[in-house]
């Protein structure tokens, strides 16, 4: 199986902003447990991160017949990208959601996902867990 991490806006700067949310953890030390994890369960995995929407829609189109599934963890276009959620639902490529901090308990405006109705479910609250947790339930869901 091969598998692609997306990471949205901001998340290049994990280790530096809002560690009391965040922690100090870089974006590399995460994807590189995301790899690590997806390698443990037998599968290929890739990482990207922009912090741009028009990239982020690219690399999903680029996904298309390349990947099994994907990981993503859109940040603030959770919120508002419906070009996003579109983009994940014209590929039809099973994707798991994650976020680090638990969006729900959060600022109201942060509860609202309109790229959960395009995922396979949604990983939240964990701190960089929530990224090897997302591998294994995509993986499990691949596997059925």
């Amino acid at each position: 199986m091969k598998l692609l991490l997306i990471n949205g806006p901001n998340m290049n700067m994990l280790g530096i902003r809002q560690r009391e949310i965040y922690g100090s953890d870089t974006l590399e030390t995460i994807e590189t447990l995301t790899v690590n994890k997806a390698k443990e369960l037998g599968c290929e995995m890739d990482c990207f991160q922009s912090n741009h929407e028009g990239a982020i829609i690219d690399k999903i189109h680029e996904a298309y017949q390349k990947y099994d599934g994907i990981v993503i963890n859109p940040a603030a276009y959770t919120h508002y990208s419906y070009a996003i959620a579109d983009a994940l639902g014209a590929v039809s490529i099973p994707a798991i959601e994650i976020h680090m901090s638990d969006i729900h308990s959060r600022e109201s405006f942060r509860s609202n996902s309109v790229t959960l109705p395009y995922c396979i479910g949604q990983v939240a609250g964990y701190g960089k867990e929530s990224y090897a947790m997302g591998v294994e339930k995509l993986v499990e869901y691949l596997s059925k």
